[in-house]
Parts: C-alpha cells; sequence; structure tokens
C-alpha cells in the first residue's frame, strides 16, 4: 500500500492507495505545534478504525507547502514506518515539462494537480484548487505546465472581513438563498461565494484565451463542491486529484 500525504496550510489530506486504488481518505488540520509523534498517532488512530494494517504500508509520497512540516513528517515515516518517503520537490522525475520562469517556485500541490489533471484527460487541461490560496494551473495539449494564477482563498477573505471591519460577523461558507441578501450574515455570504464564483469564470475564460485551447477545466480543493457547481467555466470536480497525482508521481520515481 501505499500512503499519500497532501500537506497544506489549512489541512492535510491523506490517501491510502491499494495498487492504483485509493482506499481510503481522511483530512486533518494542519498544525505547525504538533511532533512527528503526535501526527503518527493520529494515523495510526486513523488506520486502526479501517482496520488497516501499518506494515502493508510499503511507500510514502508527500506534497508539502508549509516548509517547517517536511522534516517532522520525514522523521515520521522513517521511525513509524521505517521508510525513506518521496517528496514532490525539485530534482524527481514528475513527467511534465515546466514553463515557468523558476520552476522552484511552483508548489508542489500545483504540480501535483498538474499532473494527475493530465493523465486523466491527455489533453490541455484548467485546474482550479480551492485551498488556502486560489489556484489556476493551466497545462498544454502536450502535457507542459504553462502556468497560473494565485489568489487569495475564499476562507482568507472571509476572515479579513471579519478581522479588519469592525461591524462583520464571522460566517458560515455556504450557498445563500439569493444573491440579494437581506441581512449581513447573508449578504457576506452573497460576496464570497458569487464573488468567487465570478472569479473563477472571468480568470478561467482569459487562460483559455491565451492557451488558444478548449482545454477540460478540473475543480479540486476542499471549497471545489460550494464553488464549482455554480461556476459554468467548471467542468468537473475532482477532490481526490492531489492524491492521485502522488501517486502518480511516486510510481514514476520507483524506477
Amino acid at each position: 500500500m501505499l500512503l499519500a500525504l497532501d500537506i497544506g496550510n489549512t489541512h492535510i489530506m491523506i490517501g491510502v492507495y491499494d495498487g492504483a486504488e485509493l482506499v481510503t481518505g481522511y483530512r486533518i488540520a494542519t498544525d505547525r505545534r504538533k511532533t512527528s509523534d503526535e501526527y503518527a498517532m493520529i494515523l495510526l488512530a486513523l488506520f486502526s478504525y479501517d482496520n488497516i494494517k501499518s506494515d502493508r504500508i510499503h511507500g510514502i509520497a508527500i506534497s508539502c507547502v508549509v516548509p517547517p512540516i517536511i522534516g517532522i513528517f520525514e522523521d515520521l515515516a522513517k521511525r513509524y514506518f521505517k521508510i525513506d518517503p518521496l517528496i514532490v520537490e525539485p530534482g524527481i522525475k514528475t513527467g511534465m515539462v515546466l514553463r515557468y520562469e523558476n520552476p522552484r517556485e511552483i508548489g508542489a500541490d500545483r504540480i501535483v494537480n498538474a499532473v494527475a489533471a493530465y493523465e486523466k484527460y491527455l489533453s490541455s487541461v484548467i485546474v482550479v484548487d480551492f485551498g488556502t490560496a486560489t489556484t489556476f494551473c493551466a497545462v498544454s495539449e502536450d502535457g507542459e505546465y504553462l502556468g497560473g494564477v494565485i489568489c487569495p482563498g475564499i476562507m482568507i477573505s472571509s476572515e479579513a472581513l471579519f478581522s479588519q471591519a469592525a461591524r462583520l460577523p464571522r460566517v458560515e461558507l455556504v450557498r445563500p438563498p439569493t444573491v440579494i441578501g437581506r441581512n449581513t450574515v447573508r449578504s457576506m455570504q452573497s460576496g464570497l461565494v458569487y464573488g468567487a464564483v465570478g472569479q473563477v469564470n472571468e480568470i478561467v475564460r482569459r487562460m483559455k484565451e491565451e492557451m488558444g485551447t478548449v482545454p477540460k477545466v478540473i475543480a479540486t480543493g476542499g471549497l471545489a463542491p460550494l464553488i464549482a457547481k455554480e461556476a459554468e467555466e467548471i467542468d468537473e470536480i475532482d477532490v481526490d486529484l492531489t492524491l492521485e497525482g502522488l501517486r502518480i508521481i511516486y510510481e514514476r520515481n520507483q524506477v
């Protein structure tokens, strides 16, 4: 079995693969204060719940955008699983040409998403990832990473309203029943949700024009179901896209 870990600023996505099949997945909070032992206890407890034997894990693949945590999970892999993990970083085989001015600047999760999306469709794609930041990644017909867009995530925007405007409350991120809000909470929810929908539609439309193709547009990330269902430019939602990319990259590095 393969343990895939996508470590983001807010959440850690965990996937357990048996070959190409995703057996189970989990989402836990990212906490920079936790030690490798604490994270290991969380993992082992989750495994126990699903009757997964830790000694069946033969490989570990990690993508991480929180540098201080990489060492913690390296230690976890070596101590509790006796495995040297594959970490998505410069120098590993991804099978994708990166047309970025400085490829080292690309977040590991963006590369992993792009690899998975292109492998799935073998055509030009745009991946919209609704995480702490909302990112857009463009991949050409030939499978080359062209670049993308980085925007403040919906949660960041929500927290900014709450923290910077004295009279605005913290609100639940849900689709409001109408665009025109008749109270403060509904008005904020409308602005956050439909503002994000408009942002997605316009950015994707402009990316398509520059790419000169008709790319498949895939949404992923924790808030993808909320926004993508309203955004006409989104073709498909795949919340496990990053985990699948980790599996593909892991296999490409086993030669």
